[in-house]
């Protein structure tokens, strides 16, 4: 008996970018995101181009009465609004707020992306050593394959950032190239 396939349906998960920098670690955060934004502007144009569904996945950084447009409207009006306003979500975009690391826990995005029928990932965002790289791990545990645009990811620690890419790309099988390299399509 033959086994049915779907065909491949790819979404953009943009992490954590809705981001205030006012936090321990924001210095080398920052200035990693600014080497990273034109690559994951790229591909989030690239994807909205190509009808991807795009997912803005982000803490909410201890905020429990907050909603995704009260979290952007108080990145808008920090003073780092420079580092949001080009990867801002759009009016197709979904939003799914998270409170640990993985885009995964303890969210609706396992039931968001089935509905979706989203079987591939296209993970960018911050920070690779963390909240990427246990994301990239909880998409494998779900079986999703998983790319990871290295030149549109942001890290606070070099060394560990470039180990985290190397573990995904190792032991989760991911893709890791930079972002004009990846298909953003299914």
């Amino acid at each position: 008996m033959a086994r049915h396939t779907s065909p491949r349906v790819t979404a953009l998960v943009v992490i954590d970018m809705i981001n205030t920098y006012d936090h321990p670690d924001a210095e080398p955060l920052m200035a990693s995101v600014r080497r990273a934004l034109p690559a994951m502007v790229g591909l989030i144009d690239r994807a909205r181009r190509a009808g991807v569904p795009v997912l803005y996945v982000n803490d909410n950084f201890g905020r429990w009465r907050s909603h995704h447009g009260e979290l952007i409207d108080r990145a808008l009006d920090g003073p780092h609004a420079d580092l949001v306003t080009p990867v801002r979500p759009d009016d197709d975009s979904l939003f799914v707020v998270k409170a640990r690391h993985s885009i995964f826990y303890q969210t609706p995005l396992d039931h968001l992306l089935s509905e979706l029928g989203v079987s591939r990932l296209v993970l960018c965002g911050q920070v690779t050593e963390q909240c990427v790289l246990y994301s990239a791990l909880d998409a494998h545990i779900r079986h999703l394959e998983v790319a990871v645009p290295r030149d549109a990811v942001a890290h606070i620690h070099p060394g560990l950032a470039e180990a985290a890419l190397e573990m995904m790309e190792r032991n989760m099988g991911a893709e890791v190239a930079d972002a004009r390299a990846l298909s953003c399509d299914g």
